[in-house]
C-alpha cells in the first residue's frame, strides 16, 4: 500500500507524523521546494509543528502533485478547502482512477459550495465508495505532543474505512468507524462556524456560564441541520453525542489551539475581518463556511439563528456585540 499526503499545513504534518510513526513510507506533496529542502535538512516542517520530528528515510517528498498522486494507492487530502480547486484543477480527469481518497479537509468549497466528495465526483469521477473522511476531535498540536486523541474514519464502505483506520492507530491515537460520510463533513463545517462564535463571546467578555449555554444551543442547532441533510434512514442510526459530532464541536469551541476560536476572539475584540485574517496567518475554515452554510440552508430549511448571526457578523459587518445581543434572546 503506497500512501500519499497532499498538503503541508499543521494537519497534514500531524497525519504524516502518525503514519511515519507506524513505519509507513509516505509520498508527500509539498508545493514549496524550499520547505522540502528544509524538512530534509532539519527533519521537521519549518512552518508547522516544529516539535514533530521525522525519520526522513520514510519521506518521499515531491513538489509535483501529479507525481505524488500517481505513485500512491491511498491519498490523504489535507489541503484547506479554499485551495483544493487551485491545487487539483490542472490535473487530468482520470488521475484518481483506482485510488482510495481520505479527505482530511474540514470545510466546503467556497466557489462551488460543494463538499470535497461532490467536487471530486463532478470533476474526477470519484465514486463515493472510494471516498472516506478522517475527522476529530484531534488538534494537530496534541498529535505532535503525542497526547491521547481520537480520529473517526467515515465511509459508506465501513470495512474499507476500518482497514484504512488501522494505518493510523498508534499508542497515542485511537480510531473509530462511522458510515455517515456526508453528515460528519457537515458537522465539521458547522463546528468551525460555532467555534468562531465561541471566540467572539470570549472577546466580548462573556463568561463560562454563557459559553456553556451557547455551545449547548449550537449543538442542538447542528443536529437539526444534520438530520435534515442526511435524512431519517441515516440519522436514526447515529449517536450525535459521539466524538466526531459533539466532541469535535466542544474542543473547537473551547481549545486555545482552535484557529476558528482565535479568529472569532479577535473579531469580538474589535478587529476587522481582514485584520484578523492577517494576524492569524492561517486559514480559519469557519469564515467561508459561514457563507456556504447560508446557501446550503436555503434548500435544507433548518432553523439556524446562531449560524445566521455569525454569518452576519463576519460577512455583513454586523458588530459582534449587536449579533450577540440577538443570540442572547434565542438561547434556552
Amino acid at each position: 500500500m503506497q500512501i500519499g499526503i497532499l498538503g503541508s499545513g499543521s494537519w497534514a504534518t500531524a497525519l504524516a507524523k502518525i503514519l511515519t510513526d507506524n513505519g509507513y513510507t509516505i509520498n508527500w506533496w509539498i508545493r514549496n521546494t524550499k520547505t522540502i529542502g528544509q524538512l530534509k535538512q532539519r527533519r521537521h516542517n519549518p512552518h508547522y509543528l516544529h516539535s514533530a520530528y521525522f525519520d526522513t528515510r520514510l519521506l518521499l517528498l515531491n513538489s509535483s502533485i501529479e507525481a505524488v498522486i500517481t505513485a500512491s494507492d491511498l491519498l490523504v487530502i489535507a489541503i484547506p478547502s479554499a485551495y483544493i480547486e487551485d491545487a487539483l484543477a490542472p490535473l487530468p480527469r482520470t488521475i484518481f482512477v483506482n485510488k482510495q481518497i481520505v479527505s482530511a479537509t474540514k470545510g466546503i468549497m467556497p466557489n462551488t459550495n460543494q463538499l470535497c466528495n461532490e467536487y471530486l465526483a463532478e470533476n474526477f469521477d470519484v465514486s463515493l465508495h472510494n471516498y472516506f473522511t478522517v475527522l476529530g476531535p484531534c488538534h494537530a498540536e496534541e498529535v505532535a505532543a503525542e497526547k491521547l486523541s481520537y480520529l473517526t474514519f467515515s465511509g459508506v464502505d465501513e470495512a474499507a474505512a476500518a482497514k484504512i483506520a488501522t494505518y493510523f492507530k498508534t499508542e497515542y491515537l485511537n480510531t473509530r468507524i462511522n458510515h455517515d460520510v456526508i453528515g460528519v463533513q457537515y458537522a465539521a463545517i458547522l463546528k468551525n462556524i460555532y467555534a468562531m462564535g465561541a471566540g467572539m463571546a470570549h472577546g466580548l467578555e462573556y463568561g463560562d456560564n454563557f459559553l456553556s449555554v451557547y455551545i449547548s444551543n449550537a449543538a442542538d442547532e447542528m443536529v437539526s441541520f444534520l438530520k435534515r441533510i442526511v435524512g431519517n434512514e441515516v440519522c436514526n442510526q447515529i449517536n450525535y453525542a459521539s466524538s466526531v459530532y459533539l466532541g469535535d464541536l466542544l474542543v473547537t469551541c473551547y481549545s486555545l489551539y482552535s484557529r476558528n476560536r482565535t479568529f472569532g476572539n479577535m473579531l469580538g475584540k474589535g478587529y476587522s475581518v481582514k485584520a484578523a485574517q492577517l494576524e492569524l496567518n492561517m486559514v480559519a475554515e469557519g469564515y467561508n463556511a459561514a457563507k456556504c452554510i447560508q446557501v446550503a440552508n436555503k434548500t435544507v430549511q433548518a432553523n439556524m439563528p446562531i449560524a445566521s448571526a455569525i454569518y452576519q457578523i463576519v460577512w455583513e459587518q454586523l458588530p459582534a456585540n449587536e449579533g450577540f445581543s440577538q443570540i442572547e434572546g434565542l438561547l434556552v
